[in-house]
This record gives structure tokens, C-alpha cells and sequence, in this order.
């Protein structure tokens, strides 16, 4: 069954995702991150403009890297996405195919919408019957 765990509280959702993903990626792990096209836009934008001791090496999904790429941006989940990665939602939505990853990482902001539209996912996994992980950023940033 899919793991799924909710971070929450990113103070900016882009550098959140992009410290996330290099952190994983660091660890080895192949990432897909699923978005709105807008979002998949600025995160591929930010990635770019990132230095090049921090740059992460990272395709928009229909590359012809896809398969090779550590990280894969895309705003619809197919059968053609690597497989074995691990799937980052950054959507107000709960992607159609997600269960075909091991492990979903849904990240939250401050803001009340995104709040409201996560708490919405949170109960549709948990409908589902899916145990949910929930790590709050507030706290690790007061520690």
C-alpha cells in the first residue's frame, strides 16, 4: 500500500520542494513531482536559478531524458513516468494513479487555502484507508 506523509507548514512551497528533492535525491531516490501546469513552470524556473553547488538535475515531463532523470516534473500522472520513484504532490488535488507509487510526500504551506484544500486530501486517503505520516515544519524550525 501506499505511504503517504504530509508536511506542513512550509513557509514557501517552491523552496520547500526544492530542499526536499535534493535531499532525496542526495539519498538516492527518483522523484516525481505533480503539479499544476503554472506550478510545474515556476518550480522548473526555480530550479534553474538555483547556484550551481545547489543545482538539481531535473526534466519537465515529455523530455527525452524523462527515464534518466532524478527528478521529473509533469501536471499528469501516466504510465510512461519512472517507475520505483517516490511521487511529490504539490497539487490542491489527489493525482489519479497515485497509488502507483510507494510513497507520496504532500507538501503544506501557511496559507488558509492551501490548508483547507489539504485537509480535504488528508481525509480522502484516510477514507481509503491509508495511514498518514504528518510532520510538522513549525516544530523542527523551533528546535
Amino acid at each position: 500500500m501506499t505511504e503517504v506523509a504530509f508536511h506542513f507548514g512550509a513557509p514557501n512551497k517552491l523552496d520547500y520542494a526544492g530542499r526536499l528533492l535534493r535531499k532525496a535525491v542526495g539519498r538516492g531516490a527518483r522523484m516525481v513531482v505533480f503539479g499544476s501546469n503554472d506550478l510545474v513552470r515556476r518550480l522548473d524556473a526555480h530550479l534553474w536559478a538555483q547556484s550551481p553547488t545547489e543545482f538539481l538535475a531535473h526534466c519537465v515531463d515529455g523530455d527525452s531524458s524523462m527515464l534518466r532523470s532524478p527528478v521529473v516534473l509533469t501536471s499528469a500522472l501516466h504510465l510512461g513516468l519512472p517507475t520505483g520513484s517516490v511521487l511529490l504532490n504539490l497539487a490542491d488535488v489527489i493525482p489519479e494513479g497515485f497509488d502507483r507509487f510507494g510513497r507520496v510526500i504532500e507538501v503544506v504551506s501557511h496559507e488558509e487555502e492551501d490548508r483547507l484544500a489539504a485537509r480535504g486530501r488528508w481525509k480522502q486517503y484516510a477514507q481509503r484507508g491509508i495511514t498518514i505520516q504528518k510532520h510538522d515544519l513549525n516544530l523542527k524550525g523551533a528546535a
